[in-house]
């Protein structure tokens, strides 16, 4: 149990026997009446975004939840297989769990995964990943100024926006969490 003084995000609370996480939160003191925390969840299984709002100072049940750093080695099937780099520990984790980090995910990388009650709930990669490109369009010449984009296919399979000059065979740096392109690495 924590109280509403306590959250913070990327706090797992389990709510009516649903783990949600604490995406957005803030205290308000209003000029009349109590104060209360007004937050954003997202839940863990459903991914669905709510917004909640709670009395200042009352209590909220947290999940327990371990965040292990796990080594990507593998897809079998609809499974993803990780490795615990403290303990070599395998586990698996469902398609659906993985989600969208799957885009950006090559074997041997290290990604944060938050188990609760022996499950993996969340798998959350490194803000930025390099990866290389591995088909794109030729640039044409004069296009190596400003302005347009063009699709690029990545390693992975996600296709992502970069600027026309860009040539296939290039190590590019991607946001995970938008899939942006952040600029080449040399």
């Amino acid at each position: 149990m924590a109280s509403t003084n306590d959250l913070k995000n990327g706090l797992v609370l389990n709510i009516d026997g649903q783990l949600w996480t604490v995406v957005e939160f803030q205290h308000v003191k209003p000029g009349k009446g109590p104060a209360f925390v007004r937050t954003k969840l997202k839940s863990v299984l459903s991914g669905k975004v709510v917004e909640k709002t709670f009395n200042a100072g009352i209590k909220v049940e947290t999940a327990n939840v371990d965040r292990r750093d796990m080594q990507y080695l593998y897809r079998d099937g609809d499974d993803w297989v990780f490795m615990d780099v403290a303990n070599y520990e395998q586990i698996t984790v469902p398609n659906a769990v993985v989600g969208e980090s799957s885009k950006y995910l090559l074997e041997n990388q290290v990604a944060n995964i938050s188990i609760h009650e022996e499950t993996a709930i969340i798998v959350e990669l490194p803000a930025s990943v390099e990866l290389m490109l591995t088909y794109t369009e030729p640039g044409l010449q004069g296009d190596r100024s400003t302005g347009g984009t063009k699709p690029a296919t990545l390693e992975t399979g996600a296709v992502i926006q970069v600027p026309l000059f860009l040539e296939s065979d290039t190590k590019v740096k991607v946001d995970t969490r938008d899939g942006s392109y952040l600029g080449r690495v040399n």
